[in-house]
């Protein structure tokens, strides 16, 4: 079977980290193509746009995008228009309802929509998921916290409105969380806190519940230094579960149960593939959903100015 040709828009970092690896060990996939303002792949065509890029590359079956979620809306739907599959990093947008038009689109061309969340593809997520359908929840404790200059420092987009402030990690938490539970949660009080000079929060508290009561709370700081914080922890009637290391390690009553190397954005591309071969779409927009509903129920509090 013929490779997917595919084309990548936004060229930075975590493209550089993560997706160009994963494409160049994925046989189901040939980089054809690039779009950024800036970077570029060695011996790969470069164009600053994507139009541009689109009109010169016809033969473009997939699109992978990777720039801040502000911009995404608008090529993505250049590329759903032209009859390209997308991918959308996460978070898949801005808004909800610009992604849910995004998936009506693909639906009338026929093509996929692929809202990746990376974090879901770590090492430890699925054991989890299946310790907890196993048995009964009684608590669970996200402490989802770092050190936003160390991850993002002068990525002064993710400071604006739209570029979700803590919830750009805080919002991999919640896409393990939304897959492990074994029913659907809703957050029932939030604070998010915001320098007072920029327009996204720096830290958030919320609690959640679902219909049977569940007792489910967060924390999401981007001030932390030194060891870094990406735990779940759950009472349940089995014992203590602890997913650590954003997913990478599960332990159950403080004994280590699971453990493999991370193969996150691998899989999602396995996935890409998956759902292009198969003719359909996959956007679960749960995570989205919270963050939505955190900035729509939350009380705001200000905080002291941010200075990368």
């Amino acid at each position: 079977m013929s490779p997917i040709k595919l084309a990548i828009v936004g060229v930075g970092k975590i493209v550089r980290d993560q997706h160009l690896p994963s494409i160049a060990n994925n046989a189901d996939f040939e980089l054809i193509a690039t779009a950024s303002r800036h970077g570029t792949v060695d011996g790969i065509p470069a164009f600053t746009t994507i139009k541009a890029m689109l009109d010169a590359v016809p033969e473009i079956d997939a699109v992978s995008l990777c720039m801040p979620p502000q911009y995404r809306y608008e090529a993505a739907y250049k590329a759903l228009s032209a009859g390209k599959h997308v991918f959308l990093e996460k978070p898949p947008g801005a808004t909800l309802s610009e992604v849910a038009d995004l998936e009506n689109l693909a639906k009338s061309k026929g093509v996929s929509l692929f809202a990746s969340w990376h974090s879901r593809y770590a090492p430890a997520v699925e054991a989890a998921r299946e310790f907890l359908a196993g048995t009964t929840i009684r608590s669970m404790r996200v402490i989802w916290k770092e050190d936003v200059r160390h991850w993002h420092p002068n990525q002064e987009w993710i400071w604006q409105a739209g570029g979700l402030g803590v919830f750009d990690p805080g919002i991999n938490a919640l896409s393990i969380v939304t897959h492990i539970l074994p029913r659907p949660v809703f957050i029932t009080a939030a604070t998010l806190e915001f320098p007072e000079n920029r327009d996204a929060p720096i830290a958030a508290s919320m609690t959640f519940s679902d219909a049977k009561g569940l007792d489910l709370a967060a924390e999401f700081d981007w001030r932390q230094t030194g060891k870094q914080s990406w735990d779940i922890v759950a009472k349940t009637d089995a014992g203590e579960m602890v997913l650590s290391e954003g997913g990478a390690k599960l332990s159950i009553d403080g004994k280590l149960v699971h453990e493999e190397p991370e193969q996150e954005y691998p899989m999602l591309y396995r996935r890409f593939a998956e759902i292009i071969r198969a003719g359909r779409s996959d956007v679960d927009l749960a995570p989205l959903r919270h963050v939505a509903d955190a900035f729509m129920l939350g009380r705001r509090k200000f905080v002291d100015s941010f200075y990368d």
